[in-house]
């Protein structure tokens, strides 16, 4: 499959990404703003995660 057609399937990410990182933050803030800020951080945790993880993969699979 060619890479352009495999992002889209990234797009099948954001849904988990903003529940994981809202309910997150909704159990550490009652306030509106915190518990956005917070969601926001955590959601770039996430995606950095899961980006480090596709460089290793990718790493791995060229070493292959």
């Amino acid at each position: 499959m060619p890479p352009i057609a495999q992002i889209n399937d990234l797009w099948f990410a954001l849904p988990p990404i903003v529940v994981v990182s809202l309910v997150y933050a909704a159990s550490r803030h009652e306030d509106a703003g915190p518990l956005l800020r917070h969601a926001f951080r955590a959601a770039l945790w996430i995606v950095g995660f899961m980006a480090a993880i596709f460089v290793v993969l990718e790493l791995l699979l060229r070493a292959v």
